[in-house]
């Protein structure tokens, strides 16, 4: 196994770590609010904890609701609170491996549509079944050696 191959290997089990938190929803309130009433913590008390005013306070739960805080904000406020503020991003589908496998069929599709109209227009165009075993085929010769431009689109 290359050094790259086994660096993605340790990144794609760090991101798959993070999966169970796909099942997590931001609570209407936002996270700060949520949390703060969940302690029974005022929102002078939280002010108090941070040397900020109410004002402050408020103006972040707003913030938060409306997507403009900033992370070191919410770790801030998390830590105040007694907290730790955590982040990830998830596959919105299971694993890394699905979204690289997803990626995979799709340049497959693509490299055998082309070949198979090349193919047609001799007249040597192969089998549905066969273009369905060449994509799977080729799929998988891209999830194990992605070339370079494997993400683009073109």
């Amino acid at each position: 196994m290359t050094v790259k191959r086994l660096a993605a290997k340790q990144y794609r089990a760090i991101a798959d770590g993070a999966a169970p938190l796909a099942r997590v929803t931001l609570p209407g309130d936002g996270w700060i609010a949520t949390v703060r009433k969940a302690l029974g913590m005022s929102g002078a008390d939280l002010a108090r904890r941070l040397g900020v005013t109410r004002a402050r306070v408020s103006q972040a739960e707003r913030a938060e609701r409306e997507g403009g805080i900033t992370l070191k904000a919410m770790e801030d406020f998390a830590a105040a609170m007694g907290c730790r503020f955590v982040y990830a991003i998830v596959p919105a589908e299971g694993r890394i491996e699905n979204v690289v496998a997803a990626q995979a069929r799709r340049k497959a599709e693509a490299l055998v549509a082309r070949s198979s109209t090349h193919m047609a227009l001799e007249r040597q165009a192969l089998p549905e079944k066969k273009n369905k075993a060449e994509v799977e085929r080729i799929a998988r010769a891209l999830m194990e050696d992605p070339p370079p431009g494997f993400w683009s689109e073109k």
